[in-house]
């Protein structure tokens, strides 16, 4: 946000998210014993009901299957960032806690330190379809005490998705694919220069934007700035987080030529909560957007009776791999996350929690919402079904990608750490800071969030 809230006024905001967040579980678990009830996130996009939609079939079949339960599904309206918070708000009490929530992988270790989910493992190991995951999508669920906390219902990938039609106008070819940084911002400034009316280039900043901005943005830079073969996050070895070197200064850089050289959208625009629903509902549909580095759900929006159906997306846009820093090996880069279901700690009535689960994650259950989301399969079963691969344009490029993708360090610290990074982000958005002085300050903010726990590299 261009003016940021004083500590009042995050006060008086937390105090809302918070009541919220209880008046949006309601009673919590206490439904008696034969309801189970499923929070979700809802898009913010009304016209976008994926799961919803989702969803709803799941209770029927669960209901019809398990005569005299209930299941309630609670959707909680929020961007990102605010989902988040008003989850952590539920599952602080038994009587706000829904008995499963879906959580992004990149927040369940800090949610499993604060004692607010429950491992999973006893229901696990009596479930067959467990051996269909992939190990990369179980460990992400996974908590540093070695338990498991969630079951992954896909994973994703993320590249550059381009506009063809813009790019014949502006004279660059098609199909396309850049070898390294420069050439991705030689395409944006010959957009600029030749289809004046098109935003030329989205890359995803600041803290409105959320992990929006730290994957889709400002990670799919960072770990395209080394050889692939170690983490410029997180050190493994000893522990601890990495200061910013150089190659967290280049993908600052970028982001800063970006919006200094007015390639992105309007400051205010980059910078508005909605951004994601800007993109995916407006620009592109509309070809008013050259490149969007983003990710491989943007189709979930577009089906027929989705939201924003546009049958003809695969005709008009075109997808890259998103280039190393240099062409460096292995060349390309992508990162990977997902969503999960968890149950918390506080739920009252668990088992059935994980009766739910296993309906919604069948092989032909689990196919159905790999395809409606758009999303990348974690069952080896489904991967290997040809109709999931041919289901829809896009998704055997994005599956592609996993070979070179890279997984966040999910550590309970990853979200301040996030925070942090999109604060940079934003300070060389707005013009605040200079890429040296932004990454400085992501130093400071590094150290006090991890609790002094930085090694220099």
């Amino acid at each position: 946000m261009p003016v940021r809230p004083t500590a009042a006024v995050r006060a008086l905001l937390t105090a809302a998210l918070a009541a919220t967040a209880l008046t949006a579980c309601g009673g919590g678990s206490g439904s008696g014993p034969d309801t189970v009830k499923v929070s979700f996130k809802q898009s913010t996009d009304n016209s976008v009901h994926v799961m919803d939609d989702y969803l709803a079939d799941i209770k029927k079949q669960f209901e019809k299957s398990h005569p005299g339960k209930k299941v309630e599904l609670v959707p909680v309206k929020a961007p990102d960032s605010e989902y988040y918070t008003k989850l952590q708000q539920m599952l602080r009490s038994p009587k706000t806690a829904p008995d499963l929530v879906y959580e992004d992988t990149f927040l369940i270790n800090s949610d499993i330190t604060s004692g607010y989910l429950k491992p999973l493992d006893s229901y696990l190991a009596q479930w067959p379809d467990w051996q269909q995951f992939l190990d990369t999508a179980k460990a992400a669920a996974k908590g540093e005490d070695g338990r498991t906390y969630g079951v992954p219902d896909g994973t994703d990938t993320r590249g550059l998705w381009y506009d063809k039609g813009v790019f014949r106008k502006a004279g660059l070819p098609v199909p396309w694919q850049p070898r390294t940084w420069d050439d991705v911002l030689a395409a944006a400034r010959a957009i600029k220069e030749r289809v004046p009316d098109v935003t030329p280039l989205n890359v995803y900043t600041g803290k409105p934007a959320g992990e929006a901005a730290t994957m889709q943005g400002f990670e799919m830079l960072l770990y395209g700035t080394n050889d692939g073969g170690s983490d410029p996050l997180y050190d493994a070895g000893s522990k601890k987080w990495i200061a910013g070197g150089q190659g967290f200064r280049d993908a600052l850089k970028f982001v800063e030529t970006v919006y200094r050289e007015k390639l992105g959208p309007d400051v205010s625009t980059a910078l508005d909560p909605n951004i994601q629903t800007i993109v995916r509902g407006e620009l592109l549909p509309q070809g008013k957007l050259g490149i969007d580095l983003d990710g491989s759900w943007l189709p979930q929006d577009w089906l027929p009776g989705a939201g924003h159906a546009w049958p003809q997306w695969s005709q008009k846009l075109g997808l890259a791999a998103m280039p190393t820093q240099a062409g460096q090996a292995p060349g390309k880069v992508s990162m990977s996350g997902g969503w999960t279901w968890a149950i918390p700690a506080k739920a009252g009535n668990p088992d059935l929690a994980f009766e739910f689960v296993k309906t919604m994650q069948t092989k032909a259950n689990a196919q159905k919402w790999y395809i409606a989301n758009s999303g990348i399969a974690v069952r080896k079963d489904v991967a290997a079904d040809p109709a999931y691969a041919t289901a829809q344009p896009g998704i055997k490029f994005f599956t592609d990608l996993v070979a070179s993708t890279h997984y966040r360090p999910a550590y309970p610290a990853y979200p301040k750490v996030s925070t942090a990074i999109q604060e940079a982000m934003e300070s060389v958005t707005t013009g605040d800071a200079s890429a040296e002085k932004a990454a400085a300050a992501y130093d400071e903010a590094l150290a006090d969030v991890t609790g002094n726990r930085v090694v220099r590299k």
